[in-house]
Formats: structure tokens, C-alpha cells, sequence
């Protein structure tokens, strides 16, 4: 295997983590505290990496191309196989319409201003799906190359932005006690999809072989880069300002415009923007490449040029489309996320894992710890965070980030 592939998966599954949501973490922990939000940030992190490999588990007896759509057919049925499709396409189309929406507009204006141009938006919304689209269609080795750069200017932008708030953390703020408990199902949400990245582990296993020990790796060191940056972002956003300052912030513009005047240096601003543009594509790359090799798989496509036209246009087309003419569809759809990523990042993969269990007479191969307890355990958790965004739709508890 080589280690150069291992390396380059393992920043694909950190850039698809690592997105604008990153930013909202403050906000949406900014009642409970500081030790708080970091237990509720340490336990999603074990949840979620604890499922992603669960599907390892699951992918070394399929085929190595086999992404949700086959997996599920073969071990949940056909039930198990639409409602797999379901959630992925409803999920990562609305991803994908809600990134090309906001990457064509960041690009629309960088064009507009660098050019003294006038193109419309719709064009930089045309322009974003074209150029990402290109790079996913020549294959997920030019994705591993293209990520690598994106993903090294992001850690660049991160460090300048840590390096210039880290002198304005007080220790007081880190020290307060939670507003009150109860906002860590308010908070919970926020916190898993900043974790979510198991679509893009079909395309992992694609590019990487089934090889377990390699596999283990890329998904526990993939998911501890976002963990460590997190941790860092969390000590220097909640240590800046009181929970008080943080929960009056209006949304992220206006935690954005606090931290700027706080710190009284424009370069933040501009840091958190590319920062946000940097996150969005590395996000939309890692989500795009996991939606076509999906679509490869369940229209049974190859790999010829013509193949891979027909697949580029099923993933990018629909979410183009409604961009383009309905944003606000899909951009309430993204309200719904956490729900469908709870279908995919644990009800399947417990689901698959159990049946392939019970169904194998003698065990063999790759197993996670924990047994049955600990499937029922992360189900029951699954059930937990649905909760929390359905009680956050009937404005139950308030919706934060």
C-alpha cells in the first residue's frame, strides 16, 4: 500500500470534516462552557469514529468498489437498500446545492472584484460546479492531489487565525460554570455533523484497498485532525469572550463581527473568510466524491470517459439545478441533516454489522470491540441526537449554530 495514498486518504476524510460548521462550534456550545463542550466534542468524536469503523468491518466482505448502495442490498435487503439511497442522495445533494450556492458566490464575487467585473451570480454558481466537477470526473487520485493544496493553505489560514486570537483567551472564561445542562441536546446536532464525513469512506476504500490495518489508520487519524483543531478552536473562541458575549451573538456573522472588534485587527476578518472558502472546498470535494462513486455503483457504471461524463452529470446536474432556481429549497433541507447522517453514520452501520454478525456462523476477519452492547449503545445514541433536532423543528429547545 502505498503510504503516500494512506496519507492523502486521511486528509480527505479531515477536509470532507472540517467545514464552515467548524466555526458555528462556539456558538452552539457557548451555554454549556467550556469543560462541557469539550466532553460533548470528545464523546462525538469516539461515536463517530467508533461507526466509521464499523463500516470497515463491513467493507472487508464486500467488494472493494462496494459503496452504501450495494452493502445495504446484500445485508439489509431491499428495504435497507432505498432507505440507504434515500438518505444519502437527500443529504448530499442538499450538501452539495447548499457548497455550490455558497462557493459560486464567493467566487462570483472574488471574479467580480479582482476584474472590476459584472457576471451575475448565477454564473459563479455554474462556473463553482464546473471547475469542482472537472476534478472529481479525472478521478479520486487528482481529488488526493487537489485536497493535499487545499487542505495545507486551510492549516496555514487556521494557525494565523489561532495565532492572533490566542493572546485575548482569558483562563476566566474557560473556568465558568454552564448556563444550564439542558442545552447540551440544543448543542448535540451542531456537534455530530461537524463529525460527518462516512460517505466519503466508499471512495476511501476504492482508492486505498481493503487492507484493515491501513484502513483503521486513515479513519482514526483522519478523524483526529478535525478532533485536535476543534480542541484549539474551542480554547481560543469560548476563552476570547464570556458565554454571555457568545450566546448574544447574532448567528455566525455576528460572532464573526465580535471576535473582529475584540481583537480590533481587520486581518481576522479576512483570515475567517478564507478560512470559510478553504473549509467549503475541501468539504465539497470529500462530499461530491463520495456522491459519484455512489452513483457509479448503483447505475453500474464503469470507468470509461463516457461512464464517468453520464455520473458526473447525475451528481452535479440536480444540485446545480436547484441552486440556480431554488436555493431556499435545499438550504431548509440542510435543516434535516442531522437526521439523515444519523442514518448513515450509525443506524446502517450498526444495522449491517449486526446482520453480518449473526448471519456469519464463525467469525473471521476484522471485528470492533464492544459486541452487541456496544451496537446497542451507539443506536441508542443515534435515537438521542434525532431527538434533539426534532425537539429543536417543534422549537422545543432552541436551535443554535
Amino acid at each position: 500500500m502505498s503510504k503516500n495514498k494512506t496519507i492523502g486518504s486521511m486528509l480527505i476524510i479531515a477536509g470532507t470534516t472540517i467545514g464552515a460548521g467548524m466555526l458555528a462550534l462556539p456558538i452552539a456550545s457557548a451555554g454549556l462552557g467550556f469543560s462541557t463542550s469539550i466532553v460533548v466534542i470528545l464523546a462525538t468524536w469516539l461515536l463517530m469514529t467508533y461507526t466509521a469503523l464499523l463500516m470497515i468491518e463491513v467493507h472487508q466482505h464486500a467488494e472493494v468498489d462496494a459503496t452504501l448502495n450495494t452493502l445495504a442490498k446484500q445485508l439489509l435487503g431491499r428495504r435497507g437498500q432505498v432507505l440507504a439511497n434515500f438518505a444519502m442522495i437527500f443529504l448530499f445533494y442538499a450538501l452539495c446545492a447548499a457548497y455550490i450556492t455558497g462557493g459560486g458566490s464567493q467566487l462570483q464575487g472574488n471574479l467580480n472584484n479582482w476584474f472590476s467585473w459584472q457576471l451575475a451570480p448565477q454564473v459563479g454558481a455554474i462556473g463553482f460546479a464546473l471547475l469542482f466537477g472537472f476534478i472529481i470526473t479525472l478521478g479520486t487520485g487528482t481529488v488526493d492531489k487537489v485536497n493535499r493544496v487545499l487542505f495545507s493553505i486551510k492549516i496555514v489560514v487556521l494557525i494565523a487565525m489561532f495565532y492572533m486570537l490566542t493572546p485575548h483567551v482569558k483562563m476566566q472564561h474557560l473556568l465558568e460554570l454552564p448556563v444550564e445542562q439542558g442545552l447540551i441536546l440544543s448543542a448535540l446536532p451542531v456537534v455530530f455533523t461537524s463529525f460527518g464525513f462516512h460517505g466519503s469512506i466508499p471512495s476511501v476504500v476504492k482508492y486505498v484497498g481493503k487492507d484493515v490495518k491501513v484502513l483503521r489508520k486513515v479513519m482514526i487519524t483522519g478523524a483526529a485532525l478535525p478532533l485536535c483543531i476543534y480542541l484549539v478552536w474551542q480554547i481560543v473562541s469560548q476563552g476570547m469572550m464570556s458565554q454571555n458575549q457568545l450566546l448574544d451573538s447574532e448567528g455566525l456573522a455576528g460572532f464573526i463581527g465580535a471576535v473582529s472588534t475584540l481583537v480590533n485587527n481587520p486581518a481576522i476578518s479576512q483570515a475567517v473568510t478564507i478560512f470559510a472558502d478553504l473549509a467549503l472546498a475541501t468539504s465539497f470535494l470529500g462530499v461530491s466524491l463520495g456522491l459519484f462513486d455512489f452513483f457509479s455503483d448503483t447505475l453500474k457504471k464503469s470507468n470509461s470517459k463516457q461512464d464517468r461524463l453520464l455520473t458526473a452529470s447525475v451528481t452535479f446536474l440536480p444540485p446545480l439545478g436547484f441552486a440556480l432556481f431554488y436555493p431556499q429549497g435545499f438550504i431548509m433541507a440542510l435543516g434535516y441533516a442531522a437526521i439523515a447522517l444519523v442514518v448513515l453514520a450509525i443506524f446502517l452501520p450498526v444495522a449491517m454489522v449486526w446482520k453480518q454478525r449473526r448471519c456469519s456462523s464463525t467469525p473471521d476477519g476484522y471485528q470492533v470491540i464492544g459486541g452487541t452492547p456496544a451496537l446497542a449503545f451507539v443506536a441508542v445514541m443515534g435515537v438521542l441526537i434525532i431527538s434533539a433536532q426534532g425537539l429543536q423543528m417543534l422549537g422545543v429547545i432552541p436551535a443554535v449554530g
